[in-house]
């Protein structure tokens, strides 16, 4: 009864004491603050892919601006279900969802091969519906997902995402004369130097906001320089209110709905390992049920998005980052950033605005963020027990494995369209390959013996300092047998005789 009674007050008054770390409240100003940053972080993610699709379908620059109000539009209203959360959807953690990039190829394979968005819009509600039904599935696998296997798909989430920053601190258009040029490059130096610099220098408000702090002044810098402008800022409606079904009412073709029933199945990967990867960085718990929720958010989102005209929905891995960084747990923070999401769906003018940011400033916040998300799965890895078992193959396979498609892009391209889809993702490649040689190697125990490898006598060799402050001057170790300094034998204890 008492402890009942401490979990419900918990989670009331502002100034009371949480139970979980995301339930903390911020004054409004510093939410939005805080909220803001994480908009700055996805927004060239979110407009990428309606961008992409858009032109790969050869639509008109209108029609391509309602894609991507509409992916604003429903990225805030997602991730407002998936901080806030209503009964059986939403994590409630800290994860900004936007159009997931998992589906840009297959969408574009729709739209070009006479499919036409209208048959992307159909294959994501049928998809997504599929997706919610068999999300509470996903969820139970949970215990598969130690240490091991959530250590080394965290790490890959930052390595997959470097290329992203690499690309953006380049200039983010290949076909840009200016791309990779050093102005570019040096823009984002003089970011990545002012988020370091703000962070070591800065009080605490300061630091955390080190990364919209860096992007404002690195933006300021770009409009002295001459490589921003805003005089297109006001070109356009102030105020558009999405209209269902405005780009057609959706077809329902079976091999295009296959191809996004593979999409949907990688972007539940990707979000589990998501919303463990926040729940790792804050120290919250996360159970199946959670992660269900998380999922459900994720594909009813995804189910009512074509009607906006937008895409399949997913959270974020480069806040994720954002979140290890500013160190905010509260996920109103985040709360906040799909109110403002929502705000830039419907007023165009601040999408503008934003988008003003040049794609270098964000490259240099990017590289920050993402060796962020690579570092706290290497903390996590850490925690792994790698003496005499096979842990250190399923890490060294799990992100060799991951890293192939970022190494050669186009590695999967012989492979069947399905396989492809499923592997070209770094994460799910690491998911899928540490999940299995978890299962194989630490469930599957037959046919295990000790020291089953080199992999395992590569780990090192470890010797205890309570064990070492037994030993004496002269002890010796012969033929198998502890012999103490008098010559005497020292009896050793067995590993099942162990207390562990």
């Amino acid at each position: 009864m008492n402890s009942k009674k401490r979990s419900s007050t918990a989670l009331t008054d502002k100034g009371s004491p949480t139970a979980r770390p995301e339930d903390e409240r911020l004054s409004i100003g510093s939410s939005f603050a805080y909220g803001f940053q994480h908009v700055l972080t996805m927004y060239g993610g979110i407009v990428a892919v309606p961008l992409i699709v858009g032109q790969a379908a050869g639509m008109p620059p209108g029609d391509i601006g309602v894609l991507i109000a509409a992916a604003l539009f429903m990225g805030g209203l997602a991730t407002l279900l998936q901080t806030i959360g209503i009964p059986f959807f939403g994590s409630q953690l800290q994860l900004v969802q936007g159009v997931s990039f998992a589906g840009v190829a297959t969408m574009v394979a729709i739209v070009t091969t006479g499919g036409g968005i209208q048959s992307v819009f159909g294959a994501v509600i049928v998809s997504a519906a599929v997706g919610l039904l068999i999300a509470p599935v996903f969820s139970k696998i949970v215990r598969f997902f130690p240490p091991v296997v959530t250590g080394t798909v965290i790490t890959t989430i930052g390595l997959t995402l470097m290329p992203v920053a690499a690309n953006w601190a380049m200039g983010g258009n290949k076909t840009a004369a200016n791309y990779g040029s050093m102005e570019n490059i040096g823009l984002a130096a003089i970011t990545l130097a002012l988020v370091l610099l703000l962070s070591k220098l800065g009080n605490a408000t300061i630091s955390r906001l080190s990364i919209l702090l860096a992007m404002v002044i690195g933006t300021l810098v770009a409009v002295v320089t001459g490589m921003a402008n805003f005089a297109k800022v006001g070109d356009g409606p102030i105020v558009a209110f999405p209209t269902p079904f405005q780009l057609g009412v959706p077809t329902f073709e079976i091999a295009a709905i296959i191809s996004m029933l593979i999409v949907v199945l990688v972007i539940l990967t990707e979000t589990m390992a998501d919303i463990l990867a926040v729940g790792e960085i804050i120290g919250t718990k996360v159970d199946s049920k959670r992660i269900a929720a998380g999922l459900r958010a994720d594909m009813g989102s995804s189910l009512i998005a074509p009607i906006f005209g937008s895409f399949t929905q997913s959270a974020f891995a480069q806040n994720v980052g954002l979140v290890a960084v500013t160190k905010i747990k509260s996920r109103y923070v985040v709360a906040a950033g799909g109110v403002i999401l929502v705000a830039l769906g419907l007023l165009p003018v601040m999408g503008r605005v934003v988008a003003a940011v040049p794609t270098a400033v964000l490259g240099g916040a990017g590289i920050v963020l993402f060796g962020t998300v690579a570092a706290s799965g290497i903390r996590t890895l850490a925690k792994v027990e790698y003496k005499n078992n096979m842990n250190l193959i399923i890490v060294a396979a799990s992100i060799g494995f991951g890293m192939i498609p970022i190494a050669a892009p186009t590695f999967y391209d012989k492979f069947p369209t399905w396989f492809a889809t499923i592997f070209h993702s770094g994460i799910s490649s690491a998911a899928v390959m540490a999940i299995l040689l978890n299962l194989l190697f630490n469930h599957l125990k037959a046919g295990n013996s000790e020291n089953q490898s080199v992999f395992v006598a590569g780990t090192g060799r470890v010797v205890r300092e309570e064990d070492l402050n037994f030993l004496a001057h002269g002890d010796r170790y012969e033929n198998g047998k502890l012999i103490d300094c008098d010559g005497k034998e020292v009896s050793v204890q067995s590993p099942t005789e162990d207390q562990h």
